[in-house]
């Protein structure tokens, strides 16, 4: 710490001993109408507290331009008559220009008291359809966020209704559900989990693939989200990337936790307004394990690398198009035999294990605006998922070199080619349409097997599968306001599984009134469905010596959520909301015998097993209360306050009801900011976070069984009866952002555990020593971050 502080305190005096000038930059954009999407003219735009003042309005295409703005935190005001008056923050650096895409929400009824939309209502959502449970984000947010790694995931943890007490992966657990009932999607298409070290099924790792500096304003939804999003029952990311500068070109530099990182964004063609964006990021964790820093893999050093692009270009005839791409892959040898320390967050007892994951998404979307106030956007893609595990046995009885005995072998593959087309309709000011069909493929194959029994050619085929399914959804759904204070959503979506004809409709309900200009009240509900994990469909089991599927026939997995809201604006920047929530599960896979084993459980650690003979018939439940007290970013500084409290609960085969394994019942999270302008070219920056948590619910370990098995026995009659000791963590993150003429440097530490709790990772059977091990999460953690804007 009195390092950092010595450079910082080097830094200032550097930057005063500059020339006195004044750094300026530009703020340019373009505005379009929320519901058509069409661009609009004539559009007001003013920078607020500047003398002279500087403003502009836009063009026939929308797009405005404002230079020579002095660098520095400003609050731009964006008018038109006819439409809600708007305002946005920037952050302007001499390194790179402000680009924004604002979207006006046109009055139902015209000449009615200015409504006044401050950018930091985060309830206003780049989805039109959203009523409750949802708020955008930032990519600013994700990387300022104490304890974030730039991740949006990390950074969602610390909204309500989130629980994220694991600092060794970024998995979504909303209101006690499993996270894999989240859904991933990228500019219009559903993806894979964007996460290096991703197993089959999961959607969460220890590290994202997803670019904080590509990412644009993105929702998040917890509950009762709108019909165009299926195939989940948890909640919802839906990130958009930013488009490239049009007019000149910029490029970035990083170091960090999260890899080594070199960006660039321009002109492709600047009469076309073109653009591209490339980011390209390579692994840090070797330079890190040099150092004697632990990131939970003990004397494994993952390695991975990962990509991003997008290309935008407009034509006058034949509407907008873009092209992008994210990939990224990753390996790690989690070996036993080598391990020289105590703590591992992430290997197997008595095992050797590798491990390869590799994926990647890439799609093209064209926008085309029709007459009459509406426009068709279809998405067309590619993704896939790809991992290669091997395992082996380490036994002092096995005679074989080193002592090791191959044991578990897995190749899991997934390719899924997509297409939707959605068509969007404002009528008048009052009433929207939208309406889409979704396709996806599935071009899968599993295989994997065991061998229990350590003999000659013992192996035992679990699963192997290769073949072709494929997933169709519709939706349509209406918006009609009756008056400005009161906006109904409805909506019914559908789906079909072609595996075995198994078929889901949903419909979904919003209605949100406001009181009065500081207060409002929301409902939402809906049914949600969705699809097993692809390997669980593909378990076989032994029957008559052969290899039978026994769960080809299950069913979506269906939710029923109704929401209710309140929300309070004491002023322009501060808030507080409070949500109340009841959720139903049915026809969530359990065994067919008597067992407390349920589908509901599932991704609460590493594995993907191979449970058969598995029927629809689970049930489940989850309700809670959520506050949250924000402030936001104002006169230099914000806080965020949010408390869940919830009950989760569930049925298996055997009719008990449960605890599921995600039951933490109430997280409390608290974290804040605060800048220093020292001068106009350099700022002092320090962010903080703190989270108290119900620790996680286990399957305590039989100890005995355990011994007389050679292997880890869980008791499943006492299953998440009891919880790990509470999680707390206290991260703090010190920084400053300096500017000279045509550089931004950004320099942080992130201090993570502060107090250097010890939070409980997990209990596994030390099979070697026959006695029950328990793991720790990251004692003390701290990952520097340098970026370089030019």
């Amino acid at each position: 710490m009195k390092t950092v502080w010595k450079i910082s305190l080097f830094v200032i005096f550097i930057s005063n001993s500059l020339l006195a000038q004044v750094i300026t930059q530009t703020i340019k954009g373009t505005i379009y109408d929320k519901q058509s999407q069409v661009p609009l003219p004539g559009v007001v735009v003013q920078v607020l507290n500047t003398n002279p003042v500087l403003n502009a309005t836009s063009n026939e295409k929308g797009e405005f331009k404002i230079s020579n703005v002095p660098i520095g935190r400003w609050q731009i005001k964006i008018q038109l008559i006819g439409y809600k008056e708007k305002y946005i923050t920037v952050i302007l650096n001499s390194g790179k220009e402000s680009i924004s895409v604002v979207e006006l929400e046109e009055h139902v009824i015209q000449g009615e008291e200015v409504e006044v939309i401050a950018e930091q209502d985060k309830t206003k959502t780049n989805n039109k359809m959203s009523t409750v449970s949802s708020r955008v984000f930032s990519a600013e947010e994700a990387a300022r966020y104490a304890g974030s790694r730039n991740d949006p995931a990390r950074m969602a943890a610390n909204f309500a209704g989130v629980s994220g007490a694991n600092d060794s992966r970024n998995d979504i657990i909303i209101r006690g559900n499993s996270p894999l009932g989240i859904l991933w999607r990228l500019n219009g298409l559903d993806i894979p989990n964007p996460n290096h070290f991703g197993n089959a099924g999961s959607t969460g790792g220890p590290i994202s693939i997803l670019n904080n500096n590509t990412l644009d304003n993105s929702d998040f939804m917890s509950g009762a989200f709108a019909a165009d999003y299926g195939n989940a029952t948890s909640g919802v990311f839906d990130l958009k990337m930013r488009q490239g500068n049009t007019e000149k070109f910029e490029f970035l530099g990083q170091v960090g936790f999260n890899g080594f990182e070199l960006g660039a964004e321009g002109p492709l063609n600047k009469k076309k307004n073109a653009s591209f964006l490339l980011n390209y990021r390579y692994s840090t964790l070797s330079v890190f394990n040099a150092l004697n820093m632990d990131f939970g893999t003990g004397d494994a050093i993952p390695q991975y690398q990962d990509i991003t692009f997008k290309t935008d270009f407009a034509t006058n005839k034949f509407g907008k198009f873009s092209f992008w791409g994210i990939g990224g892959i990753s390996y790690i040898a989690l070996l036993e035999s080598n391990k020289s320390g105590e703590n591992d967050l992430f290997g197997f007892s008595a095992r050797d294990t590798y491990f390869q994951s590799n994926v990647g998404a890439s799609g093209l979307t064209h926008t085309f605006l029709m007459k009459n106030n509406a426009y068709l956007k279809t998405n067309i893609g590619i993704s896939g998922t790809y991992n290669h595990i091997l395992a082996d046995r380490i036994d002092t009885s096995f005679k074989t070199p080193k002592n090791l005995k191959p044991e578990y072998r897995q190749k899991t593959q997934t390719i899924k080619y997509s297409i939707n087309t959605t068509y969007n309709k404002k009528y008048n000011s009052r009433n929207f349409l939208n309406a889409g069909i979704y396709a996806d493929v599935f071009n899968t194959l599993f295989v994997d097997s065991i061998d229990n029994y350590f003999g000659y050619n013992t192996f035992v085929t679990l699963r192997n599968y290769k073949g072709i399914t494929s997933l169709l959804r519709g939706f349509i759904q209406w918006q009609h306001k009756f008056t400005d204070k009161l906006v109904l959503n409805s909506g019914i979506s559908n789906q079909f599984f072609m595996l075995n004809n198994s078929n889901a409709i949903e419909p979904r309900l919003g209605l949100k009134y406001n009181i009065n200009e500081k207060q409002s009240i929301s409902i939402g509900a809906g049914m949600h469905s969705q699809l097993q994990p692809i390997y669980v469909y593909f378990a076989s089991d032994s029957v008559n010596n052969q290899r039978v599927e026994t769960n080809r026939a299950l069913d979506f997995t269906r939710a029923v959520h109704v929401i209710g809201a309140y929300d309070l604006n004491f002023s322009q920047n501060l808030r507080i909301k409070t949500e109340v929530y009841y959720q139903y599960i049915f026809n969530a896979p359990v065994k067919s015998t008597p067992n407390y084993f349920s589908v509901l459980n599932l991704g609460a650690d590493f594995t993907s097993p191979n449970i058969t003979n598995l029927v629809s018939k689970g049930t489940g439940y989850n309700y809670g209360l959520e506050i949250t007290l924000e402030k936001f970013y104002s006169k230099g500084y914000y806080f965020l306050f949010t408390s869940s409290l919830f009950e989760s609960k569930y049925r298996g085969s055997d009719n008990i009801l449960r605890n599921t394994a995600f039951n933490g019942n109430y997280v409390f999270n608290l974290l804040g900011g605060k800048e220093f302008k020292v001068n106009q070219k350099f700022v002092l920056i320090i962010d903080a976070r703190a989270t108290y948590a119900g620790g996680k619910r286990f399957v305590p370990i039989d100890l005995e069984a355990s011994k007389l098995a050679k292997d880890e026995i869980r008791d499943g009659t006492r299953a998440f009866e009891k919880k790990y000791p509470n999680y707390f963590r206290l991260d703090l993150k010190p920084g400053f952002r300096l500017n000279f003429k045509k550089t931004t440097h950004e320099f942080s530490v992130d201090i993570q555990n502060l107090t250097q709790n010890d939070n409980v990772f997990q209990q596994v059977y030390d099979i070697t020593n026959q006695r029950i091990k328990t793991n720790y999460q990251l004692k003390f953690f701290i990952l520097p971050q340098y970026r370089i804007l030019f």
